[in-house]
């Protein structure tokens, strides 16, 4: 089992951040490798991403919480797969921190797309 982290500053206001964030449709636009989602409306999502070789697709646990700003997910499964986004105020913007939980192998690319997640939520919101 392995734990991944990555954090950026975005020049943003914490909370202008996070209600983009936490809109599902714009989680493709951000989250790296995720090419679409559903919302299913019962707290789940459907999401497929492309891993290079294969698309794959499943669902998963999707919550949001305002008051924290943080959004967490998981999916049942052989992975025990799960994260937590949060948004946290900081002088001259905000932190986006991005945590991950898997039990899947290769750690240095997991490493990598969490870094792009967060340099992707940086470039999307700095550009706006």
């Amino acid at each position: 089992m392995a734990d991944y982290a990555a954090r950026a500053h975005v020049a943003a206001p914490a909370d202008q951040l996070f209600d983009y964030l936490s809109q599902v449709e714009n989680l493709p636009d951000y989250f790296d490798r995720m090419t679409s989602v559903t919302d299913n409306q019962d707290g789940t999502i459907t999401a497929a991403a492309d891993l290079g070789d294969r698309v794959v697709e499943g669902e998963a646990w999707f919550e949001v919480d305002q008051d924290e700003r943080a959004l967490s997910w998981g999916s049942e499964g052989p992975n025990n797969y799960s994260g937590q986004l949060q948004v946290i105020e900081s002088e001259n913007g905000s932190v986006v921190e991005v945590t991950l939980h898997t039990e899947r192998a290769g750690g240095e690319e997991i490493q990598e797309g969490l870094e792009r997640t967060v340099d992707a939520v940086k470039r999307i919101m700095e550009d706006a």
